[in-house]
């Protein structure tokens, strides 16, 4: 079993791996840069979902590329992170949430590989957007840790690279959503169709517009990152072990893309 780990803002340390190696991977959608490695004799590829340095903004970013460069390296299970924004009050800065619902409103993102060129029309089932193991060990990870961690939420997507307005955010509480972020749609989507098992920790890094007392500034969110990075790191890793080696699940399916996985 292969492990991908996507890490958002903050995140971008493949130091935490061994025998690392750069790899370009070439896709029908493009070509990808990610890192390989291991963890305590597992394969793990890490993705910097911003490329290096935060060069690359949350509307721009080639999701399909992603998945599917992850998919030809045999990824089975794909472990991510998020910076987000709340809208609840019980998921405050500094916290880790253990998404398991999302709201798309995204606008212009290429979100499906199923766009009918082949003569097939698939309609797939999101009940459940986010593996259920991989979440079950991510809940262990924190517990064996000491780390608090609130296993349930609704993430909210918009299409970026802007801050929301007061209004927005408004109706989003009254949607349902608990925190908005910018990168997790087309993300579960596509990695769903690719058959892969898919999970987030998103770590709140600022109240939403409307709820925080000051206007919103990038610099927060990296600041808060900073702070919590580590703690984000160790769960990550501790998490790994944990993942049971065969699936289960109800990820994998038989409609998926063919793929010529590694």
């Amino acid at each position: 079993m292969k492990i991908a780990i996507i890490g958002g803002t903050g995140v971008y340390d493949p130091r935490i791996l061994t025998g690392v190696r750069e790899l370009q991977v070439t896709t029908p959608y493009g070509a990808i840069n990610v890192t390989v490695g291991t963890w305590q004799g597992q394969e793990i590829v890490f993705m910097a979902r911003h490329g290096k340095g935060h060069t690359v903004p949350p509307h721009m970013i080639n999701y399909r590329a992603n998945m599917w460069g992850l998919a030809q390296l045999g990824v089975e299970r794909v472990l991510t992170t998020t910076a987000v924004g709340s809208l609840n009050p019980d998921m405050k800065p500094g916290d880790f949430v253990l998404i398991d619902q999302f709201l798309d409103f995204t606008k212009v993102r290429q979100s499906t590989y199923f766009d009918g060129k082949d003569g097939k029309v698939v309609h797939l089932d999101y009940t459940e957007p986010y593996c259920p193991e991989v979440r079950a060990a991510i809940r262990e990870a924190a517990s064996q840790n000491g780390i608090s961690i609130n296993c349930g939420g609704c993430y909210v997507c918009t299409e970026g690279p802007r801050f929301e307005s007061k209004a927005e955010i408004l109706a989003y509480r009254r949607l349902g959503g608990d925190l908005v972020g910018m990168t997790n749609v087309p993300e579960v989507i596509l990695a769903r169709e690719l058959g892969m098992c898919y999970a987030t920790i998103s770590m709140v890094t600022n109240y939403a517009a409307g709820i925080s007392p000051t206007p919103l500034t990038h610099q927060e969110v990296l600041d808060v990152m900073a702070a919590n990075g580590d703690q984000l790191k160790s769960l990550l890793m501790s998490t790994l072990p944990l993942i049971p080696a065969q699936r289960s699940c109800h990820c994998d399916h038989e409609q998926k893309p063919a793929v010529e996985r590694g």
